[in-house]
């Protein structure tokens, strides 16, 4: 599956894990607690990459300034605004988002799980959230060792995903034109230390 989108690979990961689900026996307690701590294991995992990948980059501190124009959330009525920080900072924030996003995937994993007793999902999140820390920008730049280039230039694009072009609020330009207007407007720029 090398040459496909994250989003093919994910729905296929999807469809097979439903079938393989079917045929494990949930309803066997040992079973169900072997599937419990893939689960744990696989989410240990994936705080053990991203804090390495946030260990590695507070060790690079990479203090090369970027600035870059955040667009609204669509709807919204507020301007474009610009943002001067570093990319170190902007990695911080990209770590922090991570592992917020790692926190409500389990929360909502536990509420279903526990709550709900829903069990099929716990094969499927113990695959998609891994593959998924695999994929994430920081993880290829600062662990992979891959160039910030192309799709790994900050800031980042924001992924392309079912909603994306209803969503906005998350593209980020860095033309000059974008940039000098933002300036010009005086719509933030402050640099964040």
């Amino acid at each position: 599956m090398a040459g496909l989108s994250p989003q093919i690979t994910n729905l296929v990961i999807i469809l097979v894990m439903m079938q393989v689900s079917k045929r494990i026996p949930l309803e066997d307690p040992n079973i169900l607690n072997l599937v419990r701590g893939g689960y744990i294991l696989s989410n240990v995992i994936i705080i053990l990459i991203n804090a390495y990948v946030h260990f590695l980059i507070n060790k690079k501190k990479d203090l090369t300034t970027l600035k870059y124009v955040e667009q609204p959330q669509m709807g919204s009525t507020e301007e474009p605004k610009l943002v001067t920080t570093t990319n170190h900072k902007y990695d911080v924030e990209q770590m922090k988002a991570l592992y917020k996003a790692q926190v409500m995937g389990v929360g909502m994993m536990g509420v279903m799980h526990l709550y709900f007793k829903y069990t099929n999902p716990l094969l499927i999140q113990s695959i998609i959230p891994l593959k998924g820390a695999f994929e994430s920008n920081e993880v290829k730049i600062h662990l992979f060792g891959n160039p910030a280039i192309g799709d790994l230039k900050r800031p980042f694009k924001a992924a392309a995903g079912f909603m994306s072009g209803l969503t906005g609020g998350a593209a980020a330009t860095q033309d000059k034109k974008t940039l000098e207007a933002a300036e010009k407007a005086g719509r933030g720029g402050a640099k964040e230390e």
